[in-house]
């Protein structure tokens, strides 16, 4: 019996030792946001340390996150990317979100060390600027998303759009495209549009500040638009104190800006999901449930797995891939199929993205974007939709006082 017991130990000790040791042949720096500000993407590394093991003990996986306040700390997220490459075994850098500073940080690595694969994930600088630096980019699609998340609340029965952000998200290419798709994409479906200004979480009033400002603007905005209304805020922090009182008050919240069924819904509904961690469909099931018995159905969605978990996993699983010769980077069939390891039965679709002033296509920038799943009603089967040609026209200049600091 002894024996057997030490054989079987061996045999776990092997097959550990055989998962880390060919991943540490080359490591990967995995840079992300703190719990705070973008859990779901700090979770999607995690996922590739449980996979492949951290550096720290012998695996592939670097874990870094930035500063809460990057904004004001813009140096230091630029001098965190940078270290990564002074070890001598790092062949690709992936970051989500790609914040400003990552530009910058990716040209510094190339300088030293122009065999590191640079992968950037939801990108917010402008794309031509971010397209330089990066080998891949990919954004949420926001030309595609600006007319589908409308058309979706239209089908939901809405008959007003509500967009909320402030001038630092509105001075950011995609964001203030997608907003602009946004106005139109309502006028044309028949609904109103409203812009509502909130404070950034990363200016004086912090996390806290802005988010008492959305609990307390929420019941008077239900009031003035109706419980028709559907509501869309472009900062995750926002996200969970708009979901309570849109709970407790009426109307619609279609998908996050970076959707996700961990994306404000836990804070909101006060569910725990530790026993389902990594679990998307128990996830999904335990928010829907608590959705239901408050009596939240069919005005609540998402997408079924998060986009900001399956960015961090998707992209550090793509690097891993084409290190190995198994994949290509820039390939849009091996990137869907990379982030499909994280994502199984969701549909998927996507397009390089085009600048809309140059014509230009990128073959190193990709649009992604999940199907809708709105809660106590299923998936919308948005992927399915053909969003109109007109928007991938629409001016990313913001309407004068939106973009103003």
């Amino acid at each position: 019996m002894r024996k057997a017991v030490s054989l079987l130990v061996m045999a776990v000790f092997l097959l550990a030792f055989a998962a880390v040791g060919s991943a540490a042949d080359f490591h990967i720096g995995i840079v992300t946001g703190t719990v705070s500000q973008s859990e779901d993407d700090l979770r999607g590394a995690e996922k590739l340390m449980e996979e492949y093991g951290s550096v720290a003990n012998g695996g592939m996986i670097q874990h870094l996150t930035y500063p809460d306040n990057f904004m004001q700390e813009m140096e230091t997220t630029i001098t965190q990317i940078v270290g990564l490459a002074d070890d001598p075994l790092m062949k690709a850098i992936v970051v989500n979100q790609a914040i400003p500073g990552t530009t910058e940080a990716f040209r510094r690595v190339k300088e030293k060390h122009p065999d590191i694969l640079l992968l950037a994930g939801e990108a917010h600088e402008d794309p031509l600027t971010i397209e330089t630096a990066a080998s891949l980019v990919t954004n949420s699609d926001f030309i595609s998303r600006g007319y589908l998340i409308p058309h979706t609340a239209k089908e939901l029965g809405c008959d007003t759009f509500v967009h909320i952000s402030f001038p630092r998200h509105m001075s950011y290419e995609t964001l203030s495209t997608r907003r602009n798709i946004f106005e139109e994409a309502s006028k044309d479906l028949g609904m109103k549009f409203v812009f509502e200004t909130a404070p950034d979480p990363v200016s004086d009033v912090g996390v806290a500040g802005a988010q008492q400002y959305i609990l307390e603007k929420v019941p008077a905005w239900i009031e003035k638009y109706g419980k028709n209304a559907a509501f869309f805020c472009t900062n995750d922090a926002h996200t969970e104190p708009l979901l309570k009182q849109l709970l407790a008050y009426g109307g619609y919240f279609i998908e996050a800006d970076l959707p996700s069924p961990l994306m404000g819904y836990p804070g909101a509904l006060g569910v725990d999901l530790s026993a389902a961690k990594g679990d998307f469909a128990k996830i999904l099931k335990t928010v829907e449930d608590a959705i239901v018995a408050k009596g939240g159905a069919g005005r609540f969605g998402t997408w079924a797995y998060s986009y900001g978990f399956t960015t961090t996993a998707g992209l550090g699983e793509l690097a891993k891939r084409v290190l190995e010769g198994q994949a290509e980077l820039t390939n849009l069939a091996d990137i869907m199929d990379a982030f499909g390891k994280y994502t199984p039965g969701a549909k998927w679709n996507g397009a390089y993205y085009t600048d809309r002033n140059t014509g230009t296509t990128a073959d190193n920038h990709v649009l992604i974007y999940q199907d809708t799943y709105i809660m106590g009603k299923g998936y919308m089967n948005a992927t399915d939709v053909e969003v109109p040609e007109k928007y991938k026209n629409v001016s990313s200049v913001a309407p004068e006082g939106e973009k103003k600091e």
